[in-house]
């Protein structure tokens, strides 16, 4: 266990700078103000890694260094856009790489972490029914999502302003509270595993 709390974010877009991508950004900034060392898989990084192939073992660069920082992980930030219902391609493939943590000895895939869910579309119903999968998603992963999940619908709000800020403050406010959610979550866990 790090000396402070290590939360890794995966997600974005092939666009550099996604709402999504800038939302997860968002959530690890208010984590690291509160003490966490934090990790982000955007867009760029998701991009660069081969699919998955569980007949395959050899891993690139990038896709060890996502495995790596989801071993440290003491919790996690999962943003994705809604692609027609459902989780990003790029996404579910960089989830789909935890799969080599299912041997693991000290923790398999993300069980017991607590994980922020943020999902943005074009639309209130593909933010909804994306939201609801990634959380079917991360609980076949023994994650505990946060109780308040994100969604943006970017047909109605305009998450950030010209200068990279959150413009609406009911996002701002959200963004807030997830960040809270994870990090007691973790600090409740670290003085669970100190009291054994």
């Amino acid at each position: 266990m790090t000396e402070y709390p290590h939360i890794v974010g995966i997600g974005g877009t092939t666009r550099p700078g996604s709402s999504t991508e800038m939302l997860v950004r968002a959530i690890l900034a208010e984590c690291g103000a509160r003490g966490a060392e934090t990790t982000m898989f955007a867009g760029a990084e998701l991009l660069a890694l081969p699919h998955y192939n569980p007949g395959d073992p050899t891993r690139t660069d990038g896709q060890r260094a996502l495995v790596d920082a989801a071993r440290r992980a003491d919790g996690f930030v999962i943003g994705t856009p809604g692609y027609h219902g459902s989780v990003s391609a790029l996404v579910k493939n960089a989830i789909d790489l935890l799969e080599d943590t299912r041997t693991d000895d000290a923790r398999v895939y993300m069980d017991g972490c607590p994980v922020g869910l943020v999902v943005s579309a074009a639309g209130w119903q593909a933010t909804g029914v994306t939201l609801s999968a990634l959380r079917d998603i991360i609980h076949a992963l023994r994650g505990w999502p946060t109780p308040i999940g994100i969604g943006v619908n970017t047909i109605v709000q305009r998450p950030f302003d010209d200068e990279g800020r959150i413009a609406d403050e009911s996002i701002a406010g959200a963004v807030r509270m997830q960040a809270g959610q994870i990090m007691d979550h973790v600090s409740g866990t670290r003085m669970r595993k100190q009291a054994v």
